[in-house]
């Protein structure tokens, strides 16, 4: 039996044990630094999630940095992060059956698992969590895991087609308050930097709000996990060179599409002003997000390609545990927690300050990954899941952390 994963073997320097798909974990790293790159922004102040823009930063350059990132990242890669949830979802059922364990009870217990963690993260770290929601998802995927690809694939335009009528009817009548958003930014950022309780009941305050984005950002991403469950059942990452021209195709109409969504978005001058953008781009955003993987697919398989996969697959491997470290590090710098920077860095140093934590998250995880089988979380959320310790030291246990498929 040959096993396989990118290809016959590892990308270069890749610490992973070859049976792995380093294409699956190399674009959770890449959807790590997205992530990474629209999160901060929230961190380093309270305005946006108001809907306002901090006025102490409003220059030329400020704008620029804020055009970008929404133009680039806002909308897109937390699609790359859900399909590859709903594909890793297959890989689990699969991972299962080899080895004559029941699947039931192990997904139950790692949802259950994701939702304590997301709670977690939601009330002490940034209650812009996403684990809850997809702790919450995953049972309706789990209960939908018959589900024909095709069928799948229908339901998943269908979802997008109505968030994005339903956010275009609710713009229509929707109104905002910028005196009242802007003195809500104002208290939000004085809450994340007064102390630590401040900043915890800040958290809470703002979950309510939270909750009518996440409805909309769930269903999207419930259909980008369809999207990726359909894939799974193809194995579609573990035959990369079968599916070349589909990924060109999928560059040539991505592109064009996805931009001039994006380009929309970006015009309403980094505030959600109405809701035109947002529908916009739920529409179009997918076709982005999925030129962007299938650049990044066709990329790894060059040079230069595969000594970037090599550097991110080992930060998306610990994908749950960076995901949270991100989180920490930022409430470190930014709120009571520790230097109480929020309100204080502009756009582009906040952006600088996301290039370095991911490059040190790079190089923390290829070194942890050395001597490890897991991230911390990961061996924490596994031991859930599997009801039993698993080892933590490489060579103790074959790991299998069901990333993985097999050639027959």
């Amino acid at each position: 039996m040959q096993e396989f994963g990118v290809s016959s073997r590892p990308p270069a320097g890749a610490t992973s044990a070859p049976s792995r798909i380093f294409d699956v974990d190399a674009l959770r790293g890449f959807a790590l630094l997205g992530i990474l790159v629209v999160n901060i922004t929230y961190f380093a102040s309270g305005y946006p999630i108001h809907g306002a823009l901090d006025p102490a930063y409003a220059s030329g350059e400020d704008k620029a940095v804020r055009w970008l990132i929404t133009f680039a990242f806002e909308m897109k890669f937390y699609l790359i992060f859900s399909f590859l949830f709903g594909y890793s979802f297959t890989l689990q059922m699969d991972s299962a059956a080899r080895q004559g364990a029941a699947f039931t009870p192990r997904i139950l217990r790692r949802l259950a698992g994701l939702l304590t963690l997301g709670f977690v993260h939601a009330v002490l770290l940034f209650y812009g969590d996403i684990l809850s929601c997809y702790a919450v998802l995953g049972l309706i995927l789990f209960a939908l895991r018959g589900i024909k690809p095709r069928t799948a694939l229908i339901v998943a335009g269908t979802l997008v087609g109505v968030v994005a009528i339903a956010l275009l009817l609710a713009g229509s009548v929707a109104a905002s308050d910028p005196v009242a958003a802007l003195a809500e930014g104002h208290r939000t950022t004085t809450a994340m930097r007064d102390s630590p309780a401040s900043f915890i009941t800040s958290n809470i305050h703002i979950l309510p709000l939270m909750a009518a984005t996440l409805v909309v950002q769930g269903l999207s991403s419930f259909a980008a996990f369809l999207v990726g469950f359909a894939a799974g059942k193809r194995q579609v990452l573990a035959r990369i060179k079968e599916h070349e021209r589909s990924l060109r195709r999928i560059q040539w109409v991505g592109f064009p599409i996805g931009l001039a969504g994006a380009f929309y978005l970006a015009s309403d001058g980094g505030v959600v002003s109405d809701l035109a953008p947002v529908a916009v781009t739920m529409l179009t955003g997918p076709f982005l997000a999925a030129a962007y993987m299938a650049t990044a697919l066709r990329f790894f398989r060059t040079a230069p390609g595969s000594r970037v996969m090599a550097a991110l697959a080992p930060a998306g491997r610990m994908a749950l545990t960076n995901y949270l470290s991100q989180s920490l590090i930022c409430a470190v710098l930014f709120t009571a927690y520790g230097f109480r920077l929020a309100g204080h860095v502009s756009p582009l140093g906040t952006l600088l300050l996301a290039a370095a934590i991911f490059g040190a998250q790079l190089w923390l995880s290829r070194r942890w990954l050395t001597g490890h089988i897991y991230g911390p979380v990961e061996w924490l959320l596994r031991a859930v899941t599997l009801a039993r310790l698993p080892a933590m030291r490489a060579g103790s246990e074959s790991g299998d952390s069901g990333d993985r498929t097999t050639r027959r």
